[in-house]
């Protein structure tokens, strides 16, 4: 089915549910693609090439062709297969010199399109809209491009869940809630490192993603640069909380991101001592078992799994296809 002809507000199984989660996505200006190469040592799952807030009203068309440029290169070059996602960030999609923005940076390279002040669904079906048409320009699959709206209204976070439900191709949604920022000024919050003044907002648009059917939820951000123990807490709170990821703007930041979003060592351990002892269960006939003195069911070797499936994806796309 079509982006045209998609019932309004639903979601279909051909791209959004097969993406990986993103553990860390990197924040990099338009007009400074030449850091890409930093971007990727760092270690991040994806690089945001922000065509936005990082650069001048001025510099925009300049920077609007680097980026394509950087696209493009991206798609040409085998050694980034598997690797660091190539993301951007567009400018609101307001009139159609927008609209030929997006297009300008639509190809083989790109993973996904960052679009701002997203109000509500409509916003999204647009753009959905606009993404279909760049693909088949391009002879890319239908969907193949990420989308991600970023929440930064009262209106378009109360409408999370529509927002989520309204294209299958937005795979990462969450609520930023940085300090300063958009919605700091919308919602009218004082934010402090312990981030309590945003624990309520942050689990309610959770909640919304996830019933939305968007697979992975995204947050952030953290913007004092050099505090990584604020970091570490902020990002571990969000992980409890069932994200899956973080924006960053900093390099030094992916390092701690990446490990608080990924399953430790000792986790996957127990994982897989789980599965093997309800499967083991199952096999005698017994639905929950005891295992290390708590009881555990299907339901609980399903999670297990499912960590150790996202865990062996993401290594394995990270080795790239040869491996």
């Amino acid at each position: 089915m079509s982006s045209e002809t998609r019932a309004p507000g639903s979601r279909t199984d051909h791209a959004g549910d097969s993406r990986l989660p993103l553990r860390s996505l990197l924040f990099v200006p338009g007009n400074r693609t030449e850091w890409l190469p930093k971007a990727e040592a760092s270690g991040a799952d994806a690089a945001i090439l922000d065509l936005e807030d990082a650069v001048a009203e001025a510099d925009k068309p300049a920077a609007c062709a680097e980026v394509g440029e950087a696209v493009a290169s991206r798609a040409e070059s085998s050694e980034s297969t598997g690797r660091m996602a190539l993301f951007v960030r567009i400018n609101p999609l307001g009139s159609w010199t927008a609209a030929e923005e997006l297009r300008a940076v639509a190809g083989p390279g790109l993973a996904g399109v960052l679009l701002p002040k997203v109000s509500d669904e409509e916003d999204v079906r647009f753009a959905d809209r606009l993404l279909s048409w760049c693909e088949r320009e391009e002879d890319l699959p239908l969907g193949s491009i990420a989308l991600v709206p970023l929440l930064e209204s009262a209106l378009s976070l109360r409408s999370a869940y529509e927002i989520g439900a309204a294209a299958s191709r937005v795979a990462y949604l969450g609520a930023l809630t940085g300090a300063g920022g958009d919605v700091e000024r919308a919602v009218g919050y004082r934010w402090s490192p312990e981030g309590s003044e945003t624990l309520a907002l942050r689990s309610r648009v959770l909640l919304d993603v996830r019933a939305s059917g968007a697979p992975h939820p995204v947050t952030g951000l953290w913007t004092h640069i050099d505090d990584l123990d604020g970091l570490r807490h902020f990002a571990e709170q969000n992980r409890s909380l069932g994200y899956t990821g973080m924006m960053a703007i900093h390099p030094s930041h992916v390092p701690v991101i990446n490990e608080v979003f990924s399953p430790g060592a000792d986790e996957l351990d127990r994982c897989r001592r789980l599965v093997a002892t309800v499967r083991e269960a199952q096999l005698r006939g017994a639905g929950a078992v005891t295992f290390e003195g708590r009881m555990v069911d299907e339901a609980m070797a399903t999670t297990a799994q499912q960590t150790l499936d996202l865990e062996q994806r993401r290594r394995r796309t990270a080795r790239g296809p040869s491996a």
